[in-house]
């Protein structure tokens, strides 16, 4: 069953890579007591997620501030060093953060993993953006296909703020 309007976001641990390497992160830091943005893509470096879905959260990151969102963050089915050459690669810098959920136990416990073997990709994330208020969802946008990035995308949820 996947997480809904009103659930408290589950506990879990990423991976990323801080500025001595590797490091990781639970979501209590990520979203006690914060206003967050939180959207999943299938995978780094993808067509949509790389050209159309990451920009938008970059692009409209001073919106999301104006409006009190205090963090931007970004999960993706892959290992800490592809996510870190990801942020690298797309200038984000600091403005989203880049988690790893490599073996998909963070998208499997809200219920939003997406079976992507048929393309060659295992287990992956549906493409959603939700906003999380001190660990409860007030938001969330689920893409019914996961090479689109309308619902999920950052004007659709900036809309809803």
């Amino acid at each position: 069953m996947s997480i809904s309007i009103g659930d408290r976001l589950p506990d879990g641990v990423f991976k990323v890579i801080g500025a001595d390497g590797p490091v990781e992160m639970n979501a209590a830091e990520i979203f006690s007591g914060k206003t967050v943005v939180l959207f999943g893509v299938p995978g780094a470096f993808t067509p949509t997620c790389h050209m159309n879905h990451l920009p938008g959260f970059v692009e409209h990151h001073d919106a999301f501030k104006a409006k009190g969102v205090d963090t931007i963050a970004v999960v993706s089915v892959n290992d800490m060093f592809v996510m870190d050459a990801w942020k690298k690669a797309t200038g984000a810098g600091d403005k989203i953060v880049f988690l790893a959920d490599g073996s998909a136990n963070y998208v499997k416990a809200l219920g939003l993993e997406l079976d992507a073997t048929g393309f060659g990709m295992g287990i992956r994330s549906k493409r959603f953006a939700l906003l999380a208020k001190d660990g409860v969802v007030t938001q969330l946008n689920v893409e019914d296909a996961p090479g689109q990035a309308t619902v999920s995308g950052a004007a659709a949820l900036l809309e809803t703020l």
